[in-house]
């Protein structure tokens, strides 16, 4: 029933979006903040077990309640379940009104509304970029964000649920995500900041975790895009950015719609220390000094790249519907 729930809370989320400041978000943080303030004591094994518990325990009551669903009222209760656990781990609303925002203004010929509207969705300083720059910035964010809202979220779900395992995969993705970007800004403030020892144990999780999706994630742009530039690509170019899994889907995107990405980094819109606002569903800025080949970004590869995100939509729903089929068949 993958198929269905995905369906469905896309569906769903479509319509009625999960709105910015909601309560689950709200909530999200203050589990987060009091795990590491209870205990986080700057240890290694400290810092493994304030990870586990923010990240694995609440994948593990995801489960529970799947479980318990399936076994006391029956299959649809636990499809609804799973409907409502992907509704606030997935979806394209949750990044997508940036994206259009700024690319609206581009069409209208403002570049300065656009870089304004930049810098307050990732926090940096825009005032001097030009309007390449602008594109080519808007879609590596949207590509990431699109990667871990969307692909990344979906691989996980779809893995764990053919074992049996329910949403317990998004909510694991999900979390590990959210500490490890949360726990890092916690570092940035004045009050109670994460350990060193905590922000590398969750940067390692999260890389281990997003290891796979990730790749998914390029694959799935190389089938639906330039299939051989986007494969070339990404063996030649991936390692021209710092985190590994997110230069495999900047890579691969580079490829896929004859991009140059990469270059210069967006800097802070604050200095160490200064004010910061943590975005719940954001993505840290990525720090890069060399490009990939390919055109210079321009305002007509934002629509190709929104093609090219909603083509690997419908391919992983068309795998999954074969799957499915194939399934009740058998």
């Amino acid at each position: 029933m993958s198929f269905f729930a995905i369906l469905f809370a896309l569906l769903i989320e479509q319509v009625r979006p999960l709105a910015r400041h909601n309560p689950i978000h709200a909530g999200l943080r203050v589990w987060a903040r009091s795990v590491s303030r209870n205990f986080d004591t700057g240890k290694q094994q400290h810092a493994m077990v304030a990870w586990t518990l923010a990240v694995v325990l609440p994948a593990l009551v995801a489960l529970g309640v799947h479980w318990a669903l399936t076994l006391l009222a029956g299959w649809p209760f636990a499809v609804l379940w799973s409907v409502a656990v992907l509704y606030v781990t997935l979806g394209f609303r949750q990044f997508s009104h940036h994206f259009t925002a700024i690319r609206d203004a581009l069409d209208g010929g403002d570049e300065v509304q656009a870089r304004q509207l930049l810098a307050e969705w990732q926090q940096v300083d825009a005032s001097e970029l030009p309007r390449s720059e602008i594109v080519r910035h808007v879609i590596e964010y949207s590509v990431l964000a699109a990667h871990r809202h969307v692909f990344g979220v979906l691989a996980w779900f779809s893995v764990l649920a053919a074992f049996g395992l329910g949403p317990a995969g998004p909510v694991l993705y999900r979390m590990s995500e959210f500490v490890a970007r949360y726990w890092r800004h916690r570092a940035q403030v004045q009050s109670q900041p994460a350990s060193p020892a905590l922000q590398t144990t969750a940067a390692r999780a999260w890389a281990a975790i997003d290891w796979l999706p990730a790749r998914i994630t390029a694959l799935a742009f190389a089938v639906v895009g330039s299939f051989e530039d986007a494969i070339d690509c990404w063996r030649n170019y991936a390692q021209r950015f710092p985190n590994d899994n997110d230069g495999v889907i900047l890579a691969a995107t580079s490829g896929a719609v004859n991009v140059r990405l990469g270059g210069e980094a967006l800097k802070s819109a604050y200095p160490a220390g200064g004010p910061q606002t943590f975005r719940t569903s954001g993505v840290e800025g990525m720090v890069h000094t060399e490009s990939t080949p390919g055109r210079e970004a321009e305002v007509a590869h934002l629509r190709s790249i929104v093609g090219l995100v909603w083509r690997s939509v419908v391919l992983w729903m068309v795998l999954l519907a074969l799957l499915t089929l194939a399934r009740l068949l058998g």
